[in-house]
């Protein structure tokens, strides 16, 4: 009997066989090389070999997007992918203190669904200063090449994308600044075209206060209004000492909450 296991699986992938009863004999695979392989020596093969076979192990774990990680997410970074996970149509308030690292729980969230199948596109809404930064981070951290969608970058990727296509229907992996797609003329085009997973970073810079935080907040406030719309929000500053206003808001839009510094998860 030969008992036959993946190195990507656990030991409910494993196979029992009885190579009297296959119809073909069962014999050790063989894989040619390939025809431009280089010749190299023999440590630096073991060193690629276990590379691959490490990459296969930790995408056999319970989350799938291990493997696609440039880094080693600190335990509790996990703590929201694990709420994510739970809700049917994930919306959350991470309220971490400053340097917990609200970009590495947003991207495992967005990193996970994606190896889940369940996200093909999404928006990162950003004030601007920090679009380069979201790039950058997506990119080396995630694996995941976004666009920025900004005032200078906004013409050039529509320019020759036909009538009936919009910029995020041609680029689903975007970061978006708020400052340029706030606007009322960009703002209901977007709502339309909008991926069903959005970040949204310093979403406390998106209350309705002055003019131009009213618009960030009615872009937001519109998006929310789709229940199916999955969106993180990310914030060091979650309410101005207002916290009967606060949490009646965010339980209107259906919002939980994470927050490392108090300790609170609801």
């Amino acid at each position: 009997m030969l008992a036959l296991r993946p190195l990507s699986g656990g030991e409910n992938d494993t196979v029992v066989l009885d190579p009297v009863l296959e119809l073909l004999p069962v014999e050790p695979a063989h894989f040619d090389l390939p025809a431009d392989a280089a010749v190299t020596v023999q440590a630096k093969a073991a060193l690629l070999a276990d590379a691959m076979r490490l990459a296969l192990r930790r995408g056999a774990g319970p989350f799938r997007s291990a493997a696609q990680l440039a880094f080693e997410p600190r335990t509790y970074q996990l703590v929201p992918l694990l709420m994510a996970l739970r809700l049917s149509a994930p919306r959350l308030l991470i309220a971490d203190d400053v340097g917990i690292g609200k970009t590495i729980e947003a991207g495992l969230i967005l990193r996970e669904l994606m190896d889940r199948g369940e996200v093909d596109a999404f928006s990162v809404l950003c004030p601007p200063h920090l679009v380069e930064q979201w790039v950058g981070e997506l990119k080396a951290r995630f694996g995941i090449d976004a666009v920025p969608v900004t005032s200078g970058t906004a013409s050039r990727l529509e320019r020759g994308l036909p009538l009936a296509q919009t910029l995020f229907d041609a680029y689903p992996f975007t970061v978006v600044s708020l400052d340029y797609i706030k606007a009322e003329k960009r703002r209901e085009g977007f709502a339309r075209a909008c991926p069903d997973f959005v970040i949204v970073d310093e979403a406390h810079a998106c209350v309705g206060t002055h003019q131009g935080r009213q618009q960030r907040f009615e872009l937001l406030s519109g998006l929310a209004r789709n229940p199916e719309r999955r969106m993180i929000l990310l914030t060091a500053t979650p309410h101005s000492c207002e916290r009967s206003r606060f949490h009646a808001d965010r339980k209107e839009a259906g919002f939980c909450i994470h927050a490392a510094r108090d300790g609170i998860s609801s």
